[in-house]
């Protein structure tokens, strides 16, 4: 006693100042001696849907499945991990004497180490600190550690950090992705025999190995279950159940049901250099993620039969934004078809998949009424001379029907009276992403193809359009800029806050009911004919695109709810035959459809819209000399022109033309006459029969005004065309067919070729002509003298190299 006084005399009394440094020291090294964080071992990166259940997971970096930290350990687990590897694991302070003097008894009763004593908190240490050796020394430092992570963390937490850290044989590390490796199932779910299994692994995990110590495991297991029987865990009836329960085979592969949406998830962490964010909770619905898929099972085979190997799709939440299902590619094809390639966010030919935009955009400025004629024409604009797809024409057709028919020159002709440069601008705001280049570099082709979209920006524009109409009501007529954003796929408790203005940010809600009012018009795929029948049910604006050359098949469809975006084609980029929006995509679309839940069609926005008086025949407003029709549109199309195609004409008894200086004021008829400019003429009239020419003129009278309903137009060739003509067999230049149309039908009209005459028609006005390699001049002249010139210019193949 007296040389322990001694002692403590010299460390505190003699020595005190060595003594306090070094106790600082020690007590420091406690304080800090956990690292920091505790577990440094690289995870997978895990997604989930919107209500927990496992969509996906990408192998750690070092090869192992180990998921990230959870703190949700099921009761069963918890009870089973308790009784078989620390008892007293809530009352002691991260280390059981009573646990250590057990191992110790029976390692010298074996004569061999059986037990070593460490409680879960320990043994989280061990792990911590990837030391294997479990001598004295190791077992020291455990103990202290464990003392000093009970200060820091609660029992639950230590017991997570277990849970998740724990081996469980082969590369499965941690409780949840043991329970998926081994039972595919969430570790909510598990039996009690599954999580009596899991829980005498960590203890010996080479038990796990399929074909070898399965009695071994059993055993270790049935004990287990006893115990948890004896100490009233669990009634009679449930031991002898869970001990009847097989053990696990060979792992299960984990759920890949959104493989695409977790490399982008992975992407986006890594991109944002998030390291601590493992684990994702998005916005997809496992049911809707389901069908989808086996919709594009359901036509894979139709589509691989004509060498189309590569299809996507995606539903967005109208009202919110969130995405639904995304199917980033076709499921189970060969590497050679780029398996891997997410084609939901791939900048991809939109085709005609953007009309619908540019027609909303000139309704909200007031340019275009929905049945204002637009001339669809043969059309040369520079070096660009754009075609419908089955390049025919109609002369002139309604804004709305060009829409519906998808036709390529009158929308390139709206575009044109629009801009470019501003169209582009709408496409950006509104959520278009890909858009890099100057708007002269895509020039009019910017609405039929020019561009490049991800079905991901597409979907997500005509949902910002839909959001913005939803809404118009909801905020008593004013607008949300917010409502314009992009869609998520992660989940986001976040409110959105409102930012209310009273002008439109981009499109009015008037111009996107008109727009997706057309939209419902469009011809649907086969075995949809009759849908009519039951549109209260179905109601849909849909839209689909074509890019040249038969690459890419688009197909969009939104409703107040949801909205549907599908692309069809070939990774690769090679066209196919038959590759187009209403055949590849559009039946994938209406059967993603059939299985969303119906709902009401759009509020019509009545109080953005007017009553207007609308020329019936050309659809621009009425002017003086139109028959009137009232409809009920956007109140911007106030701003709309004039019809410039009716006319107040005089004729005589016979019904001809005539003027002040041919014929007698007194006796003149008036009447008003629907005149188109005679190329639109020439093509109108053959596809509406009604249409009536104007009447030639009286004999001896003359039209005062040429330049207004000029009689003679050149179909062929047009805009200083350079004509492109193969050569023979014999060397020499094939023959051209030059065309001009007349509104008078008896009318002659006489051909000049560089001012010497060719020939002269009637009727049908077609000339054969094979003027030599350069620059010609083609001159008209009719009866009465009507003369039209135009240049033109022979080229051979050689010159298009």
């Amino acid at each position: 006693m007296k040389k322990i006084k001694q002692f403590f005399y010299y460390l505190f009394i003699k020595k005190k100042k060595v003594t306090w440094t070094i106790l600082s020291i020690l007590l420091l090294a406690y304080i800090f001696c956990l690292p920091r964080p505790l577990f440094k071992k690289p995870t997978c990166i895990v997604i989930d849907d919107r209500d927990g259940n496992l969509l996906g997971a990408s192998i750690a970096r070092d090869g192992q499945w180990r998921f990230p930290y959870s703190d949700e350990i099921p009761e069963k687990f918890k009870s089973c991990i308790i009784e078989f590897e620390d008892r007293r694991f809530y009352s002691h302070w991260g280390v059981d004497p009573k646990g250590i003097a057990r191992a110790i008894s029976q390692n010298i009763r074996n004569k061999r180490i059986v037990s070593g004593g460490s409680t879960l908190t320990m043994q989280v240490i061990r792990m911590a600190r990837e030391k294997e050796s479990r001598n004295v020394w190791n077992k020291l430092i455990e103990s202290i550690m464990a003392s000093r992570m009970e200060w820091t963390y609660s029992k639950d937490e230590i017991m997570a950090y277990y849970a998740s850290n724990a081996p469980f044989g082969g590369n499965v590390v941690g409780l949840e992705a043991a329970a998926w490796r081994y039972y595919a199932k969430k570790p909510s779910l598990l039996s009690w025999g599954e999580a009596a299994t899991l829980a005498v692994l960590p203890n010996s995990p080479a038990l796990i190995h399929p074909g070898r110590n399965r009695n071994a495991l059993k055993d270790k297991r049935n004990r287990l279950l006893s115990r948890l029987l004896e100490h009233g865990e669990i009634d009679s009836i449930t031991c002898e159940l869970a001990m009847e329960e097989p053990l696990p085979d060979k792992p299960h592969p984990l759920p890949q049901l959104a493989p695409h949406l977790l490399h982008r998830v992975a992407y986006q962490l890594y991109y944002n250099k998030n390291k601590t964010i493992q684990k994702t909770t998005t916005t997809i619905n496992r049911f809707y993620q389901n069908q989808s898929l086996e919709i594009l099972k359901r036509h894979q085979e139709r589509l691989s039969a004509n060498a189309i190997h590569n299809a996507c799709i995606l539903i967005i939440d109208v009202e919110t934004g969130e995405v639904l299902a995304y199917q980033g590619n076709m499921p189970n094809i060969k590497e050679e078809h780029s398996p891997a390639v997410d084609i939901v966010r791939a900048p991809r030919s939109t085709g005609s998949i953007l009309k619908p935009i540019l027609y909303a955009s000139m309704i909200h400025e007031g340019s275009l009424l929905p049945q204002q004629l637009i001339s669809d024409i043969p059309t040369q604009m520079g070096n660009y001379r754009p075609l419908n797809y089955y390049e025919t024409y109609d002369g002139a057709v309604k804004a709305d029907r060009a829409i519906i028919r998808s036709l390529n020159v009158p929308t390139i002709r709206m575009l044109q009276e629009y801009s470019v440069e501003k169209f582009k601008l709408q496409l950006q705001k509104l959520g278009m992403t890909t858009l890099n280049r100057p708007a002269d570099d895509y020039g009019l082709t910017l609405i039929v193809g020019g561009a490049e979209g991800s079905l991901f920006d597409i979907t997500n524009m005509y949902v910002n359009m839909a959001r913005t109409l939803n809404h118009f009501y909801d905020y008593n007529g004013k607008y949300d800029k917010n409502d314009i954003r992009k869609a998520n796929f992660i989940i986001n408790n976040k409110k959105n806050k409102k930012s209310l203005q009273k002008e439109a940010p981009l499109l009015s809600a008037a111009s996107i009911y008109e727009t997706f009012k057309v939209m419902q018009f469009l011809e649907r795929p086969s075995g949809e004919n009759n849908w009519e029948t039951f549109a209260s049910d179905k109601r849909i604006a849909w839209k689909t695109g074509t890019s040249f050359g038969f690459r890419d098949a688009w197909a969009v469809g939104v409703t107040p709810k949801y909205a549907v975006g599908v692309w069809v084609g070939n990774a690769d980029g090679e066209g196919r035959p038959g590759l187009v929006g209403v055949k590849a995509a559009a039946p994938i679309l209406f059967d993603v459809f059939d299985f969303l839940p119906t709902g009401d069609w759009f509020s019509p926005p009545y109080d953005e819209m007017k009553t207007l008086e609308i020329c019936s025949q050309s659809g621009f407003l009425a002017g003086d000399y139109c028959e009137k029709d009232s409809s009920l549109l956007p109140q911007n199309g106030i701003r709309a022109k004039v019809c410039p195609f009716h006319q107040l004409i005089q004729l005589d008894k016979e019904g001809k033309r005539v003027n002040a200086e041919c014929y007698s004021p007194v006796e003149m008829q008036q009447k008003e006459w629907f005149v188109l400019p005679p190329l639109e003429e020439y093509f109108y009239q053959s596809k509406n029969p009604s249409y009536q020419k104007l009447p030639p003129f009286r004999q001896g009278c003359k039209d005062l005004n040429n330049t207004k309903n000029a009689p003679m137009e050149l179909i062929y060739p047009k805009y200083a065309a350079k004509i492109f003509v193969p050569i023979d067999y014999d060397g020499k230049l094939n023959p051209s067919i030059f065309k001009a149309t007349h509104r008078d039908e008896k009318a002659t009209i006489h051909w000049h070729l560089n001012h010497e005459y060719i020939g002269s028609t009637e009727v049908f006005h077609e000339i054969e002509m094979a003027p030599p390699k350069g620059k010609h001049i083609i001159t008209l002249v009719d009866h009465n003298g009507f003369e039209i010139e135009q240049e033109f210019e022979i080229m051979n193949k050689d010159d298009s190299d």
